[in-house]
C-alpha cells in the first residue's frame, strides 16, 4: 500500500466496520450500524463522516488528509444508491470516495478483483460488475420477501418446517425443541406469534444457532431447511451467470455462512450444480479488508464518479 491515509468502510445490516490504514492498517472500529444510520441518505451521510472524523482524531490521524475512502453499504443494491451515497459523502469528507454494495467487499477481501460476491449474514444477496462497471444484483429484497439463505431467513423457514410438520399431524423433531428453547415456549404452536411479536431481521438471526444445533442434533427438518438456504443461495450466483456475470471466482462471506460450516458445505454442494467450473471461495479475512484493497486500487486506477464501480 502507498503512504496516504486511506479508509475502508464495511456497513452491514449488524454492525459497522471501519479500517484505517496508511501503508498498513492502524486501526479497525467496529460498531452497531443502527447507532447511526436511519436510513436516509442525508443525515445518514452526515453521521457517517461524523463516525470517521471522530475515529481518526481518536487515532491521531486527520480525516482531512484522506486520499481516498471506499463504502460497501447494506442496502445500496443499484447503481443509483451507490452512485448518491457516494455524491452525498463527497460532500463531506475529502479524498477520492467509492460507494459499493458491501457484497462487493467479499472478492477483493480474498485477494481477487471481480467474479461474484455472495453474503449471507443479517441478509443475502450476490452481486456482480459487468465489463462495462454495471451492477448485476440478485437477492437483497429482505427477510419478509426472500434473503433465503440469511440467519432471519433460516429461522423463517424453519419456523415454516415445524409448522408443516405438525399440520400433517408428525411429531416435532428437534428443531422444533431447539427453536422453542430458544424463543423460551414449550408450545410449539406459540412460534409464530412469538416471532411476530420480534418482527425484526437482527433478532431473528440470534436465532438461527438453534436451527444448525437441530441440525447437528439429526433433525430432519433442520438438515433441509440448511440445504435449502445453501441452494438458495447457488441459485443466486445462476441468475447472475444468465444475466453475463463471470464466474470464474465466487466468493462467500457474511455472519451466518462464515461461523456455521454446514451452510457453506452446503452451498458448495449446490455450486457443483450451477456452475461447476467456479472457483468457491469462504472468505476468511474480514470483509472491510476488502474496501482497503477497493480504496488502494482507487488510488491507483481512479474511475470517473458515475462510472458505477470502484
Amino acid at each position: 500500500m502507498r503512504q496516504e491515509l486511506i479508509a475502508g468502510i464495511d456497513i452491514g445490516g449488524t454492525k459497522t466496520s471501519i479500517m484505517l490504514a496508511r501503508g498498513a492498517p492502524v486501526a479497525e472500529l467496529t460498531l452497531p450500524t443502527d447507532s447511526w444510520r436511519i436510513r436516509k441518505v442525508d443525515p445518514d451521510a452526515r453521521a457517517l463522516a461524523d463516525v470517521v472524523r471522530k475515529f481518526c482524531a481518536d487515532e491521531g490521524l486527520d480525516a482531512a488528509t484522506l486520499a481516498a475512502l471506499v463504502v460497501g453499504a447494506h442496502g445500496c443494491d443499484t447503481d443509483e444508491q451507490c452512485r448518491t451515497f457516494q455524491a452525498k459523502l463527497s460532500g463531506h469528507l475529502p479524498g477520492v470516495i467509492r460507494v459499493v454494495n458491501d457484497s462487493e467487499l467479499m472478492a477483493p477481501a480474498a485477494g481477487r478483483f471481480g467474479g461474484i460476491g455472495v453474503v449471507a449474514g443479517t441478509g443475502s444477496i450476490a452481486v456482480a460488475r459487468t465489463a462495462e462497471g454495471r451492477m448485476l444484483v440478485a437477492g437483497g429484497w429482505g427477510w419478509i420477501l426472500g434473503d433465503e439463505g440469511s440467519a432471519p431467513a433460516l429461522v423463517r423457514d424453519a419456523a415454516k418446517a415445524i409448522r408443516g410438520a405438525l399440520d400433517a399431524g408428525e411429531r416435532p423433531d428437534p428443531l422444533a425443541d431447539a427453536l422453542m428453547q430458544e424463543l423460551g415456549t414449550d408450545d410449539p404452536t406459540m412460534l409464530g406469534r412469538l416471532l411476530n411479536d420480534t418482527r425484526s431481521a437482527v433478532i431473528w438471526g440470534r436465532y438461527a444457532n438453534a436451527v444448525f444445533a437441530a441440525a447437528d442434533a439429526g433433525s430432519t427438518l433442520a438438515r433441509k431447511v440448511v440445504a435449502d438456504g445453501g441452494a438458495a443461495l447457488a441459485a443466486l450466483v445462476g441468475v447472475l451467470i444468465r444475466r453475463g456475470a463471470d464466474a470464474s471466482d465466487v466468493v462467500a462471506g457474511g455472519g451466518v455462512i462464515v461461523e456455521q460450516p454446514r451452510l457453506m458445505d452446503e452451498f458448495r454442494a449446490a455450486m457443483t450444480i450451477v456452475s461447476p467450473a467456479s472457483r468457491v471461495f469462504l472468505l476468511q479475512a474480514p470483509p472491510v479488508t476488502g474496501a482497503l484493497a477497493l480504496a488502494e486500487r482507487a488510488l491507483r486506477l481512479p474511475q470517473p464518479a458515475d462510472a458505477g464501480r470502484p
